[in-house]
């Protein structure tokens, strides 16, 4: 079964999503991402309210630009990227501005910003990097835990 297929089947078109990713975690050339991909995930949920990469400060040009090209605000962070990604994504959920929460991460330190996200009400999922980038623990967080692979179509 492709990963498209098992996209959430209940998702309404009105829905905000906010994807998260989570540049440093994501990012790496073992799980060879696609962000175009990450954002046909995020957008299958519905329209994209928030669509973030966040990276640190010593992330390349290149890397900033690419995320820029593929419709992403850039967020750099001299401090943890972590830190900043769980804050906005938590502050979004209580601000009422999203009913979809898409984090991309292999990074358990989400798993608390899920929970409150789905006690708030907002749909969860967890997208890992690729079946061995992905953390059970933010999977199971999540309502839906997904992974990118090489069979996407």
């Amino acid at each position: 079964m492709s990963l498209l297929s098992r996209f959430r089947d209940d998702s309404d078109d009105t829905d905000r999503v906010g994807l998260f990713v989570d540049g440093p975690n994501v990012l790496r050339s073992e799980f060879d991402v696609d962000l175009d991909e990450v954002r046909t995930i995020g957008e299958s949920y519905g329209p994209l309210a928030a669509t973030r990469l966040y990276l640190d400060e010593n992330a390349s040009p290149g890397l900033i630009q690419a995320g820029e090209a593929r419709g992403f605000e850039v967020i750099t962070t001299s401090g943890d990227v972590d830190v900043r990604l769980a804050v906005d994504a938590t502050e979004a959920v209580v601000a009422d501005r999203i009913d979809v929460l898409v984090v991309a991460s292999r990074d358990t330190d989400f798993k608390p910003a899920l929970e409150v996200a789905a006690r708030n009400g907002v749909h969860t999922v967890a997208l890992a990097p690729g079946e061995h980038g992905k953390s059970d623990a933010l999977q199971n967080a999540a309502q839906d835990g997904l992974s990118l692979s090489a069979d996407v179509e």
